[in-house]
């Protein structure tokens, strides 16, 4: 069964994810050392945290089984497990992608998600 997890990455660098081939992070995941990523019940506090107001923004969904032990469940905000990817993201991990429009509210209009 695939399980989803989701990051929350500028258009531009997922093109140039696209174009190497492998994402190998934003720039606050290359400094903390890991990819984050966030849950479905967690991405949408995430976007209005982290990139609010922000838009060309993508929402890309990843098979978190497809990772491997590279995925590490961690603690974070609020004392919630938050998936981090030690290792660069391999496209072929990668679900879907979808744009992650601003609504007229000012918050992103997420598709419908899955855990």
């Amino acid at each position: 069964m695939v399980q989803l997890i989701y990051k929350i990455c500028p258009r531009t660098l997922w093109q140039e994810a696209e174009t190497a081939g492998v994402f190998n992070g934003a720039p606050i995941d290359l400094a903390d050392g890991y990819i984050h990523f966030s849950t479905a019940g967690q991405v949408k506090e995430t976007a209005a945290r982290h990139f609010a107001g922000q838009d060309d923004l993508l929402l890309v969904a990843v098979d978190a089984n497809a990772l491997g032990s590279a995925l590490k469940h961690e603690v974070s905000r609020g004392g919630a497990l938050f998936p981090h990817l030690y290792a660069s993201l391999p496209l072929d991990a990668v679900a879907w992608v979808q744009p992650l429009p601003l609504g007229a509210d000012g918050l992103h209009l997420f598709p419908e998600l899955s855990e």
